[in-house]
């Protein structure tokens, strides 16, 4: 995750995508939106259903312990994928960490 640290007002944060937080004139430039692409089938993950589909495939099971997200669990590990019920909200803060458990099989790229 590659970005520039910012400070502002007293705060430091980290922005990935420099220039979509202008406070100079309001000019947005084109965000560059991230993908969580199945390896093997080069296949984009469009929905929770597609990536549910490949999950399962890789040994992760369904997850029932919190209404508000969509959780999976590989039993043969202590990993625990979290994600937020709604597909819109799915970030590639969300995106890396399926990668980082799934390393062989998951990749994130820039559209």
């Amino acid at each position: 995750m590659a970005g520039v640290w910012v400070f502002k007002n007293g705060v430091v944060r980290l922005v990935e995508n420099v220039g979509a937080d202008t406070s100079d004139g309001g000019q947005r430039s084109r965000l560059r939106r991230k993908v969580l692409v199945f390896c093997s089938t080069g296949e984009v993950m469009t929905s929770y259903a597609t990536l549910e589909q490949k999950l399962m495939t890789l040994g992760w099971e369904r997850y029932y312990d919190d209404p508000n997200l969509l959780q999976f669990h590989k039993r043969s590990t202590v990993h625990l994928i979290s994600l937020p019920k709604d597909f819109a909200k799915f970030k590639s803060m969300h995106m890396y960490d399926i990668v980082v458990k799934n390393r062989s099989h998951f990749e994130v790229r820039d559209t």
